[in-house]
């Protein structure tokens, strides 16, 4: 069946609109204010972000630093049962042996779960503050008359509709609220 000549210009028509379907959504929507914002610099440089990094670090350190003395103490123990293993009784190196084997999977086990704590809280923090990051946009897109914010990754966007430097310091500003855990 061959299409009729009023089919081919119906379908043309109806190629040639939806070509020029996005210039006239843009042209309606001429007025329209965009802006851009790099979340990676957002998270990265958030105080809120930067202030839950040392309270982390400063809640684990002293963990760490008991795992940081086991290990010191595990290569001791095994330098002194590979310098000594020779010249000790059989039954003193087999308990020094057992010590080792002990303390190196203990070590493994807390370093193992100190990880998963760390990763797990580290999570949360960057959950809590994400939304408070992502509050801060949309108020700010609202504040200033935004009708559309892009966020990052994007192939390019002009530094005139970067709003990632102002949303940032509306989040120093909102830095006392975000200091309480």
């Amino acid at each position: 069946m061959r299409p009729s000549a009023g089919g081919r210009y119906g379908i043309g028509a109806l190629l040639l609109a939806l070509a020029l379907l996005p210039t006239l959504v843009c042209a309606q929507a001429g007025s329209g204010k965009i802006g851009y914002v790099d979340l990676k610099r957002l998270i990265d440089n958030a105080p809120q972000m930067i202030e839950s990094r040392a309270r982390l670090e400063r809640e684990f350190a002293p963990r760490d630093a008991t795992l940081k003395t086991d290990e010191t103490r595990l290569a001791g123990l095994k330098q002194r049962y590979d310098r000594d293993n020779a010249i000790m009784a059989k039954a003193d190196a087999e308990a020094l042996k057992r010590e080792i084997d002990t303390l190196d999977r203990s070590i493994k086990r807390t370093r193992e779960d100190l990880r998963n704590e760390l990763n797990t809280r580290a999570a949360s923090e960057r959950d809590r503050i994400w939304q408070q990051i992502n509050d801060n946009v949309i108020e700010y897109a609202r504040a200033q008359g935004y009708d559309l914010i892009v966020p990052s990754p994007v192939v390019y966007a002009s530094p005139r509709i970067d709003i990632t430097d102002a949303v940032l310091e509306r989040l120093r500003h909102a830095v006392p609220e975000a200091v309480t855990p």
